[in-house]
């Protein structure tokens, strides 16, 4: 599809491109700017890897002095979580990483505690019991790799593995990792850098500080996100000191690899890279990335249920919420991620479309910011 070059005089520095027909995407993201405040953002969206939107605007910084351009970066929080889903479905597609094996099977210190039947599935949906660092955990343990596996490889679950779904924000991120580590042989930072330099995409965990230079600072939200009713785990996940990275520089916590967490990334990278999860596991150019059966275990619901963390009813896959309550679009049938702020990545593979938004001003909204939901509806009513 031709892109045609895109801009708006209500979006400061607004820049882009879109294919014909999708106008109305680019009046969804202006309406963001002048009936919702946003600072700055980029949104992007791919049918079969290639892009059909491509833009972003407004300022780097609330004081909007920096205008936001096509390099600059944001850090997306959860969404990256979509990201370490992929990179486990390429292990799995090259035969090292089995998603119903037990976690121990690659990491043999994970099975103290009663965890040894535990299977990397259960790990990516959410169904392991270790929602957070046991209470007391220092929070500069966040930024020690190996202390934070060390906690996590000797924790007992804090319900029976395979019984529940109960979303783990943070521990999410090392449990994961130090899987992807010991069968690739690299962090997850590094297994990124190694796609950024072969597919020309911008997606980081842990940053240099040339790339520092061209952060999107996040502006807090106006109020903390509704939990609903608490319970022992939100509170352990979300209200505890040891929930969060602390006792670091802005620098500092920029660098460190905090998988679940830390990610900074553009939306035309965040789209093009998860695009072969939406096109049986192509890349662009019939680049095979991922073997199209695993994408389809990549995708099989795993568990469905009242999550004990967030106050939903979801579905998960191996990484991915299913759409069910439709905070990524229309299209139940789709897979995506949210993070803590507003952003958002879709998987869709009934219409080989992924889609990303990344903001820098975040709102109260866990899932289903509605900047993001007016996008996606604009996206799918001009397909």
């Amino acid at each position: 599809m031709a892109l045609s070059d895109w801009s708006d005089g209500r979006v400061p520095n607004g820049a882009g491109a879109m294919g014909d027909g999708f106008g109305a995407v680019g009046d969804a993201f202006a309406d963001n700017f002048s009936d919702d405040g946003e600072i700055g953002a980029s949104f992007a969206a791919t049918i079969d890897g290639e892009l059909i939107v491509d833009i972003r605007g407004g300022w780097r910084e609330r004081r909007r002095e920096t205008p936001w351009t096509d390099d600059t970066i944001a850090c997306v929080y959860s969404s990256g979580k979509a990201v370490l889903a992929l990179l486990v479905a390429r292990e799995v597609s090259d035969g090292r990483l089995d998603y119903d094996a037990p976690v121990a099977q690659y990491w043999p210190a994970f099975a103290a505690a009663g965890k040894g039947d535990i299977t990397v599935a259960e790990v990516l949906s959410h169904q392991d019991g270790l929602v957070a660092f046991p209470e007391g955990t220092p929070p500069e343990t966040y930024l020690d790799w190996d202390a934070a596996c060390a906690v996590l490889a000797g924790m007992a679950p804090l319900w029976a593995p395979g019984s529940a779904n109960g979303y783990h924000p943070q521990t999410f991120g090392f449990t994961v990792g130090e899987v992807l580590r010991r069968v690739a042989g690299k962090s997850v930072g590094a297994l990124l850098r190694d796609l950024n330099a072969g597919k020309s995409i911008d997606v980081y965990c842990g940053l240099s500080p040339a790339e520092m230079a061209r952060v999107a600072p996040m502006r807090k939200p106006p109020r903390p996100p509704d939990l609903g009713e608490i319970n022992a785990y939100k509170k352990l996940a979300f209200l505890r000191p040891s929930s969060i990275p602390a006792r670091a520089g802005r620098e500092e916590w920029m660098a460190a690899e905090i998988p679940a967490s830390n990610m900074h990334a553009n939306a035309s990278s965040l789209a093009r890279l998860l695009s072969p999860l939406a096109n049986d596991g192509v890349w662009p150019g019939d680049d095979r990335f991922i073997d199209p059966g695993v994408v389809k275990g990549a995708l099989a619901e795993r568990i469905r249920g009242d999550d004990l963390v967030l106050p939903f009813h979801l579905s998960w896959s191996a990484g991915l919420m299913g759409n069910i309550n439709r905070h990524f679009g229309p299209n139940e049938k789709a897979f995506g991620h949210a993070g803590f702020g507003g952003s958002c990545v879709v998987i869709d593979p009934q219409n080989r479309l992924t889609a990303a938004y990344v903001p820098n001003k975040m709102s109260p909204h866990l899932v289903g910011d509605p900047r993001a939901v007016k996008l996606l509806n604009a996206l799918y009513a001009a397909l």
